[in-house]
């Protein structure tokens, strides 16, 4: 199997929840809220919804905003990529992994004004060799299209085999077990049922690339 290591990038790479919580806070100062809003915004982004137009209509819709669904939505895309923090060990796991031959991406669903901006304010684009944004290729994980984009962007082939490492279990551990690659699932809820259907399930993205080095 060849040394080809997939990353998806909110809350594998960058921490986005700790981001949100930011966001929610400065959110809530600046619409004048009270203090509670910004835990019912957290409560509200933990639902798991399925686009942020949708949060954003129900933001609206609560406090009775003046600006637009896409005006809110405009503005939290051109925040967030200046919240998101890559911790240091991650930045310098990553570059172990090329270092020792490895062929590092990353492949992430989301806007690509957003999510190109997360990897560049990060130094996320100095340590990989190549990325796949849903938003640019129009198409989105669990589909095999992207993975494969991805790869080919690393100078690899699916074919070849591989590695995905994620923290949604539907788009990143069965999307990259579709499309032939081993998976290692980043999985902070140890009751979890599903964790027997990934290769390996840590806790951290930190102790996934360790197991990477020692494959």
């Amino acid at each position: 199997m060849q040394r080809l290591a997939l990353f998806d990038l909110d809350n594998t790479l960058v921490d986005l929840d700790a981001a949100f919580r930011v966001w929610a806070a400065e959110f809530t100062g600046q619409h004048g809220l009270p203090q509670a809003a910004s835990d019912w915004l957290i409560s509200l982004d933990r639902a798991g919804l399925s686009h942020r137009e949708v949060f954003f209509a129900k933001v609206r819709e609560r406090f009775v905003l003046s600006e637009s669904v896409e005006e809110l939505w405009m503005a939290y895309r051109r925040r967030m990529p200046h919240l998101v923090q890559c911790r240091a060990d991650v930045l310098e796991g990553l570059g172990r992994l090329r270092a020792s031959g490895w062929k590092v991406g990353i492949v992430t669903n989301g806007t690509a004004d957003n999510q190109l901006g997360k990897i560049q304010r990060t130094g996320l684009a100095d340590v990989v060799d190549g990325y796949a944004l849903s938003g640019l290729e129009g198409v989105r994980k669990p589909e095999r299209a992207l993975f494969e984009i991805a790869a080919r962007r690393c100078g690899a082939s699916l074919a070849e085999g591989g590695w995905m490492v994620g923290d949604r279990f539907g788009a990143d551990i069965e999307g990259g077990r579709a499309a032939g690659l081993r998976t290692i699932w980043i999985n902070r809820d140890a009751t979890a049922s599903e964790h027997n259907e990934a290769d390996h399930v840590v806790i951290d993205v930190v102790r996934a690339m360790e197991i990477l080095q020692g494959s």
